[in-house]
């Protein structure tokens, strides 16, 4: 406290020594001084000064003072803007002229100004496409306990939170919690982990005080920002060390788990400071950092999505139903996967009242995720930046950032992120009409690990899935002679709840430290494979680390020619791409090395030579206007090229029309290619029975997956038939021959980039005086080629279609190679998860549509809607591509950020209708969400801070954004800002 004291009458101090008004001449410059205030009076932080034509500005201090040093010659015009408020000029004709300023204050954004639809600023009405902006005004009103929250109240935006440190934004459709569709940048640098494949949502990004605006444009941008924006982009832009100067401070505390369910109330923290300096407008600095930490959401629900009456589960035993479904597969419950026709064993010879059923599928027990995953989460965050004026509009930045976190993120399976870590090295130089950046990020992931497979190693440690079938059916044997002699419906339920529990018998348990012993040493393990199912009681082979080591360089150019080619707006770009990735023998391989060795590290300890993925693109866009510039058109080409495909051209046309300047009408139609992520193209994963591996082609040289395979739909269907046959026949060779016509051979397509072609229009308008600020848009898209995952089994040494190859599909779970009276020996099968192209088109509609309404004074009421729908196919695909997103959802808020003097307050209201979540880990009902936040802020101007306390979901009203999501609930917290300490 006695440092924050000294930083206080430091402060004081040099605000009495600058000087109001006036001028000084600085070796043949003039610095122009002097103070802007708000209508009511008081001085305005952070307003912009500068000369109009120029890149010459600066920013009001702590008290609304500001110094500008130039030697532009008069008479020139002086622009004064600030978030909130109308612009103003003032004609400075000589050096005595009074600076004092006052703006007037402007609820809404009709006059802001954006950079991220067309690459080149442009006013927010006039946008040729969708886009949404959340300046500093709005992400400080956000009642979210960050300003990354404040996302999830933007029209159109879908967020899914896999962790409080993760979370990810979707628009329109085909959600994700790996969304490869959506791009983050920072400044321009794409925050993406590489082979991870996403931005992990801001844990590398911003920190609160450093945050100057945030720019979303949902659907296809691909046109401008190449393949991996065809669901849209968010540009989170920074404060310029040049303009907003000083030392900040930030500190929350927050309070999560309120109800104490599941977990006891938890604290949760965060800590930063920013501090940035000038020096003689030539050359400046800024310097970030925070921490966070607390106690994550927890995945936790309970919910069965094999229910009993399933053909993968036993429609055959309706005695084993609810809690005692013998093929339970729990949502957040690992090593049960009974759904995707793994980690279960066929128990054969069952006799229930004296009469033969059909087969007994049985799940292995496994483990919930609450068990898995420590619940402790942090996220800390670095980033500098130097910046010099090589001239008067011409910057040369460096920018380095680190992000270190914990959390869980979710591919095909969940993902505990530990220690993971992502660096950025970033060198960009701008002048008045053009820009060249070039970046590099590092990406570690630290002691993370794949929860799936450690959960199938735990459960494998105790005994192979044989040997633990033949335990289960021992005890089912053994209660029933204890029972008169026999198994009866009546007794059915208790009998397989008393197998189960003496074939567990033995098993490490969670909160036991044979457990945690075990769980440490499976996690230090790089080696997904489960150990073989044919030898019992094995010591553990198999491991779960997530050991990813990769490097992205990236750079990229653009140049505004309008001032040489006069009649019409010429932008041109480009970029180049390169991903270089070290093999970890678990995740990505070098396919030089024979199929055998690949997960073999040589004697040197690596895996082989780096896996390399690139790409190259361009574009050109040309603006023009009509008819007294009411009429604006936009066209634009782009050229992308991966040496795995052909050149892909992604064409835009976009027409907007101004009959008056308050009232804007547009039109766009875009095209736009995707390839396939990293993980996406070259993945090689090493995951026990199921192998998880990339679309390019050659991966599957020797392998076969992609021409002699089924999927693994039809060969749940046919096992499931085989098995409900009655009394002998019953998991029969004979059987499965005669139910061979339920398998599909799988014939997968040679995998090409996705493509949509999108048709979008819309209106933003002003009315009442600038009171109402309207925006409605409406969307149709086409996707061609959607990409996404298909698992297929593959008969090892038979051709599908042969006697060999169906029976090498039966009993999924049992020893391929041995012969019994009714089944003959086979080589079994190999299962593969495929990265590969959709064969239906699909289409999907939308709109949206938001009112913002100043009522009084500085009141304002918002709302917005969306609608998103997915056209219905008439044939099933061969994978479930999972729209997962609500038909309708909204939110609406009520606010003013000066109700008294220094005090305001918002609250919003969120709501969106239940809805179908589809992925390979989860398939089921995400229940409709209601919710309230609030925040109530109070400015203390003499000492420069802002306190803030809040809360979201006010009401605890417990929901989950997707299934196999955590369940989210109240989270509580209280807030204070520095800001603008020691001024310049």
């Amino acid at each position: 406290m006695k440092i924050v004291t000294q930083l206080f009458k430091l402060t004081a101090i040099l605000l009495l020594l600058s000087p109001l008004t006036g001028h000084a001449q600085l070796n043949g410059n003039y610095a122009l001084s002097g103070l802007v205030k708000g209508e009511d009076g008081n001085p305005l932080v952070g307003a912009t000064v500068s000369i109009k034509g120029s890149n010459n500005s600066t920013s009001t201090d702590s008290t609304g003072h500001f110094s500008l040093v130039t030697n532009a010659k008069l008479p020139y015009t002086l622009v004064f803007s600030s978030v909130g408020f109308s612009p103003q000029e003032f004609f400075i004709k000589n050096l005595n002229d009074p600076l004092n300023v006052k703006l007037s204050t402007q609820a809404l954004l009709v006059n802001e100004v954006v950079v991220t639809a067309s690459r080149k600023e442009e006013k927010l009405l006039r946008s040729p496409v969708a886009i949404e902006k959340l300046n500093i005004n709005s992400l400080k009103q956000s009642p979210g306990p960050s300003f990354y929250d404040a996302l999830e109240n933007v029209k159109g935006v879908q967020m899914t939170t896999t962790s409080i440190t993760l979370k990810v934004p979707n628009t329109r459709g085909f959600n994700s919690p790996n969304n490869f569709r959506f791009m983050q940048l920072v400044d321009g640098v794409d925050m993406q982990s590489a082979t991870l494949g996403v931005p992990l949502g801001n844990a590398i990004g911003p920190t609160e005080l450093d945050i100057a605006s945030i720019e979303i444009t949902p659907g296809a941008a691909a046109a401008l920002y190449g393949t991996n924006a065809i669901n849209g982009l968010s540009n989170l832009q920074t404060k310029d060390p040049f303009r907003y100067q000083g030392l900040s401070f930030y500190h929350r505390t927050g309070i999560n788990h309120v109800d104490g369910i599941g977990i006891r109330p938890s604290l949760l923290t965060e800590d930063a400071f920013r501090y940035a300096k000038a020096f003689n407008d030539k050359f400046a600095f800024k310097v970030n950092f925070s921490y966070l930490q607390g106690q994550d959401w927890q995945s936790n629900t309970r919910q069965d999505q094999n229910p009993g009456n399933l053909k993968t589960a036993n429609p055959a035993y309706p005695e084993l139903s609810g809690t005692h479904n013998a093929a339970y597969d729990g949502w957040n419950k690992y090593g049960d996967d009974a759904l995707a026709g793994s980690n279960t064993v066929v128990i054969k010879g069952i006799t229930v009242d004296g009469v033969a059923r059909p087969n007994l599928t049985v799940a292995r027990t496994g483990y919930n995720e609450v068990d898995l995953v420590d619940p402790k989460v942090s996220n800390l965050k670095f980033d500098g930046t130097f910046s010099y004026k090589l001239k008067k509009d011409l910057v040369l930045s460096y920018t380095y950032r680190y992000g270190k976190m914990d959390g869980v993120f979710q591919r095909g399976n969940k993902i505990a992120l530990n220690g993971a870590s992502v660096q950025n090295h970033s060198i960009d130089l701008k002048g008045r009409t053009f820009e060249v950046r070039a970046y590099e990020s590092i990406e570690n992931t630290g002691n993370s690990y794949n929860v799936k497979p450690l959960a199938d190693n735990l459960d494998l440690n105790h005994a192979s899935n044989s040997a633990w079938g033949t335990l289960y059916k021992n005890a089912l044997s053994a209660y029933a002679a204890s029972h008169g002699g026999s198994l009866t419906s009546a007794n059915l339920a208790a009998a397989n709840d008393a197998a189960r529990a003496a074939a567990d018998a033995g098993r490490v348990e969670p909160g036991t430290a044979a457990f945690n012993e075990l769980k440490k040493t499976i996690i230090g393990i790089n080696n997904w494979d489960i150990k073989s199912s044919l030898i019992p009681n094995a010591p553990v082979t198999g491991g779960a680390a997530l050991v990813q080591k990769s490097h992205m360089y990236n750079a990229d150019a653009q140049w505004d020619l309008t001032d040489k080619v006069k009649f019409i707006d010429l932008l041109i770009g480009g970029d180049v791409r390169v991903y270089s990735i070290t093999p970890d023998g678990n995740n990505f391989v070098d396919f030089s090395r024979p199929i055998a060795e690949r997960n073999t590290p040589l004697a040197n300890g690596s895996f082989g030579d780096n896996v390399i993925y690139k790409k190259f693109g361009g574009f050109t866009q040309v603006t023009k206007t009509f008819f007294d510039e009411k009429l604006k058109l936009f066209g634009s080409v782009r050229l992308d090229y991966n040496p795995y495909y052909d050149p892909k051209f992604t064409p835009r046309l976009a027409a907007v029309y101004s009959p008056t300047e308050n009232h804007n009408f547009r039109f766009t139609f875009q095209n736009g290619y995707r390839f396939p992520s990293l993980f996406e193209a070259l993945s090689y994963v090493n995951n026990g029975r199921v192998k998880r591996v990339g679309s390019l082609p050659f991966i599957n040289d020797g392998l076969g997956y992609l021409g002699n395979s089924y999927t693994q739909q039809s060969v749940v269907a046919f096992n499931a038939a085989v098995n409900a046959a009655p009394g002998g026949a019953s998991g029969t060779d004979a059987t499965a021959l005669a139910n061979r016509s339920l398998l599909q051979v799988a014939d997968l397509p040679k995998a090409r980039p996705e493509q949509i072609t999108s048709f979008e229009v819309g209106y933003k308008g002003v009315f009442a005086d600038n009171k109402v600020f309207v925006d409605i848009d409406a969307y149709a898209n086409r996707y061609n080629g959607f990409l996404g995952q298909v698992q297929v089994f593959v008969p090892n040494g038979a051709t599908v279609g042969s006697d060999a190859a169906v029976l090498a599909m039966l009993d999924i779970n049992r020893d391929p190679t041995t012969a019994t009276a009714n089944n003959a020996a086979s080589l079994g099968q190999s299962r593969y998860r495929v990265y590969t192209n959709a064969k239906n088109i699909y289409n999907n509609v939308g709109s949206s549509g938001g009112i913002s309404y100043n009522f009084y004074k500085r009141y304002t009421l918002s709302g917005n809607v969306s609608y998103n729908k997915l056209k219905a196919q008439q044939a099933n695909d061969i994978f479930v591509t999972g729209f997962n997103t609500p038909e309708w959802s909204g939110n609406f808020s009520f606010g003013n950020r000066e109700v008294f003097k220094n005090i305001g307050f918002n609250i919003v209201y969120k709501w969106q209708k239940a809805f179908l979540w589809e992925s390979p880990l989860v398939t089921g009902t995400v229940p409709a969400i209601n919710t309230f936040d609030a925040q109530v802020s109070f400015k203390v101007p003499v000492y420069n801070a802002t306190f803030k306390i809040g809360g979201t979901d006010l009401l605890n009203k417990r929901y989950i954004q997707y299934a196999g999501g955590p369940t989210i609930g109240a989270l509580y917290y209280a807030s204070v800002t520095l800001d603008g300490l020691l001024g310049k």
